[in-house]
């Protein structure tokens, strides 16, 4: 298995799915590739007989182009069978069972692009290259699906659900606010270990060990 995208220095994803393969009993390893063509890098996986890939940011819309069949407009994991490569979006499990109204999506890239099937129908986006700055008010689902770690861009409120997916060594500014704030916080930590889980299962036919998953992500 592999993580394609640029840069991929400081993902968690192999160390997650690699403690998830031994957890199942399963001979397989996962490495991360920084990669300058995509569609180059899912052809040379599908020679040499990968099983299956994640795709972070920036390609998670640029790898449709190499897919044979694919969810959408962006999409996260790829599943190489019988000579195809099927590209799905687990991203919007990140979503699941978060009940909301209304939400500020802050950023318009691949990875909102694959969270927007989980969003409510009443869903303003935020872009620096439109409108901007974010405002939540009258919100109920905030989610920051930028990389921007250091800088709060709006401010949480009790009874909001914060999602941020952006993770490093530690908390991002906004998950902190939203924390003292006493909004209900998915961090990036959290986000990755719900899609991760998901792309588990295509992969693999098996139910994943979630707790393995998300002890190998907060360790």
């Amino acid at each position: 298995m592999a993580l394609l995208g640029r840069p991929v220095a400081q993902s968690l994803s192999s160390r997650m799915q690699n403690a998830a393969f031994a957890a199942r009993g399963l001979d397989w390893r996962y490495d991360a590739f920084d990669v300058g063509d995509v569609v180059a890098a899912v052809a040379a996986l599908r020679t040499l007989g990968f099983a299956g890939a994640n795709v972070t940011i920036p390609y998670k819309e640029q790898v449709v182009a190499a897919c044979d069949e694919a969810d959408g407009d962006a999409v996260n994991t790829l599943v190489f069978r019988d000579g195809r490569v099927l590209g799905s979006n687990t991203d919007k499990e990140i979503l699941a069972g978060i009940d909301a109204t209304r939400a500020c999506l802050i950023g318009g890239g691949g990875a909102a692009k694959a969270l927007a099937p989980g969003l409510p129908a009443d869903t303003r986006m935020f872009t620096r290259s439109g409108d901007w700055p974010p405002d939540a008010t009258g919100c109920d689902l905030i989610v920051n699906a930028t990389p921007v770690r250091d800088e709060a861009l709006v401010e949480p409120i009790a009874g909001q659900t914060v999602v941020d997916l952006a993770y490093g060594p530690e908390e991002t500014a906004l998950v902190r606010a939203a924390r003292a704030a006493g909004s209900t916080v998915v961090d990036g930590r959290e986000a990755l270990v719900r899609q991760g889980a998901a792309s588990f299962r295509l992969w693999t036919g098996l139910e994943p060990p979630v707790e393995t998953m998300r002890a190998a992500v907060r360790t």
